[in-house]
């Protein structure tokens, strides 16, 4: 079911950006989809414009970056204060990523990336100095990401 004021070329650019928003330009997309690229560079403006397209967010290879080491931490904030320790462990060195679960318990998860044991120490104190109990400490070894499939898969032409 569609959202309110989006169409299938809606849909479809949010497809074609999910798979590859930086090397995918306007002129490529209308070569899928059945629109020219001013229509689609308007309607890229009118997604941001809407708060649909909240930005454009890189892929990063960590390790690569020399960072190999990635933990995810399962914590539990009291649900009064869910959201503030969410910003507040968000604004900690070395954390990339921190979500919110709508649970009474291992309501924030957090994940962090470092480059020795020393660092996965002082990022452990860290969170042990908010108002959260950290429940569980996971290495991630591999994070796989794709598109969500429905956003106008059915409307892009394949090269």
């Amino acid at each position: 079911m569609a959202a309110e004021g989006l169409d299938e070329i809606d849909y479809g650019i949010l497809h074609l950006l999910q798979q590859n928003a930086r090397g995918m330009t306007p002129v490529d997309m209308a070569d899928q989809l059945p629109v020219t690229d001013t229509t689609i560079r308007n309607r890229i403006e009118r997604l941001e414009d809407d708060g649909i397209i909240d930005g454009y967010v890189p892929i990063i290879n960590y390790e690569a970056a020399g960072f190999p080491i990635r933990l995810q931490f399962s914590c539990t904030a009291p649900t009064e204060a869910r959201e503030e320790v969410a910003e507040r462990a968000l604004d900690l060195p070395n954390i990339v990523k921190v979500d919110e679960m709508l649970s009474a318990r291992e309501n924030i998860r957090v994940l962090a990336v470092a480059n020795s044991t020393e660092e996965v120490n002082t990022i452990t104190s860290r969170l042990d100095e908010l108002p959260l109990t950290i429940e569980r400490e996971n290495l991630l070894r591999q994070q796989r990401v794709r598109p969500f499939n429905h956003f106008g898969e059915n409307v892009i032409r394949e090269e």
